[in-house]
């Protein structure tokens, strides 16, 4: 399978890194403005172009991962050599009727939504896939990509943004969580690296035991409460400084205030 990621910035290039990792047999290219930008990619034995046209006619899967104010101008670009092609966009915040109005012309065989995370680049990312339009199989190619590095869900368009804010912004809101929690291992004595490693590793532990034991988190939180225990201490004094309402507050901060 041929591939082009259009635009090398942080999602963009960690997919590209990503697919390269979990694909050995694909080609993938990479585009973007500046020939610098390319060379970690060139490193890594990926194909490069700053010709964005010429990158997406050569390739299966075109990957729109350029920013929101640029997506219509570099769809227009790219709309002759869109033909036959299954187009995959990372543009958050577009309306999938305007982007279908974007392609309209462009003989496009399918077209989808795809909001992943950051961990794509070493194949943990959970990816929303929402289908603007497109046939089982072209569906079937996208979702397989991205199987491929991480887990998937396909999801209509509301639901979409609660997957960005989950799964995308909510890589951010986990790393707080683990800065925090370092944070408050120095404080209780261990040395920097020690409480880094020490935080990691818990919630790497914690995620682990989740998906292995198919529990609600709350069954696991009752098996490390011990009654008049330092645990429940814990957590109590985490939710009455505002813990679980911050968390859902920071999930609900895109929708606009009515």
């Amino acid at each position: 399978m041929k591939i082009a990621i259009i635009g090398a910035g942080n999602m963009g290039g960690a997919t590209a890194l990503g697919l390269a990792g979990a694909l050995p047999d694909a080609r993938i290219t990479v585009t973007a403005k500046h020939a610098a930008t390319l060379e970690k990619f060139a490193a890594r034995g990926l194909q490069t172009s700053l010709d964005n046209v010429s990158a997406a006619a050569d390739a299966d899967v075109v990957v729109l991962g350029v920013k929101p104010w640029l997506a219509q101008g570099v769809l227009a670009e790219l709309k002759p050599a869109l033909a036959g092609k299954v187009l995959v966009s990372f543009v958050a915040g577009v309306p999938g009727a305007e982007m279908l109005t974007w392609l309209d012309g462009s003989g496009i065989a399918g077209a989808y939504s795809v909001i992943p995370n950051l961990a794509i680049e070493v194949g943990e990312s959970m990816s929303f896939i929402h289908e603007l339009c497109g046939t089982p199989e072209t569906l079937a190619t996208v979702r397989g990509l991205f199987d491929a590095v991480g887990r998937t869900a396909v999801v209509d368009e509301k639901r979409l943004n609660a997957g960005m804010m989950l799964a995308s912004c909510g890589t951010a809101f986990a790393l707080r969580y683990v800065r925090a929690s370092a944070e408050g291992g120095v404080e209780l004595g261990l040395y920097p690296q020690e409480a880094l490693d020490a935080a990691l590793q818990t919630v790497r532990g914690a995620a682990a035991l989740l998906a292995a034991r198919g529990t609600h988190p709350e069954a696991e939180i009752d098996r490390v409460t011990t009654p008049g225990g330092i645990t429940i201490k814990g957590l109590n004094a985490m939710e009455e400084a505002g813990f679980s309402a911050a968390v859902i507050a920071g999930l609900k901060a895109w929708k606009p205030k009515q």
